[in-house]
């Protein structure tokens, strides 16, 4: 058994990405894995001040939801990372909270895999890209960690469009597969 977080990074309730963290999560249960979804509806996670004190002390000194998300994450074998596409890359938020978990860098972490779901009004198989590039970033600061696994669905602009999408039932077998 495995712990796992998914961060649904969507400021909107039943969005897209959403259901398909949900998706994900339910697979992963069915695993037999501990799962907690995370979503930054919500919280408050302020921007990055760029001043280091994370380095030395382990925490960020902003007083905001992010120090607990960043104690669950490091704590956790599996990161999922749930997000709207916006203008070919990762939502604001998802990326303000990744510079926001500046103050993991020196620390020991447990993840070893990182999941992204993504989801696009746009369909072409290049729309992802650079969201998954910039998560990259992210993993190559954690050496022991790796991008496992992605998933695109395209071509949905509202929750009628993902109904019954494939991308549903392959972000379940992807959580169920972690084992």
């Amino acid at each position: 058994m495995k712990k796992v977080i998914v961060i649904s990074t969507s400021l909107r309730p039943g969005s897209n990405s959403d259901l398909l963290a949900d998706q994900f999560v339910e697979g992963a249960k069915a695993a037999g894995n501990e799962v907690e979804k995370i979503s930054l509806v919500g919280k408050n996670i302020q921007f990055c001040k760029g001043c280091l004190a994370c380095q030395k002390l382990g925490r960020c000194v902003i007083n905001d939801d992010v120090n607990d998300i960043m104690a669950r994450v490091l704590k956790a074998d599996v990161v999922a990372w749930a997000t709207p596409i916006y203008y070919y890359e990762m939502s604001g938020q998802m990326k303000t909270l990744i510079d926001r978990m500046n103050a993991m860098y020196p620390l020991d972490y447990q993840f070893r895999d990182v999941y992204l779901l993504t989801t696009a009004a746009e369909d072409e198989e290049h729309v992802p890209q650079r969201a998954q590039a910039g998560l990259t970033g992210w993993i190559d600061c954690y050496p022991k960690s790796r991008l496992t696994g992605t998933i695109f669905c395209g071509g949905v602009n509202d929750a009628r469009d993902i109904e019954g999408n494939p991308m549903l039932q392959e972000a379940f077998e992807m959580g169920k597969g972690i084992a």
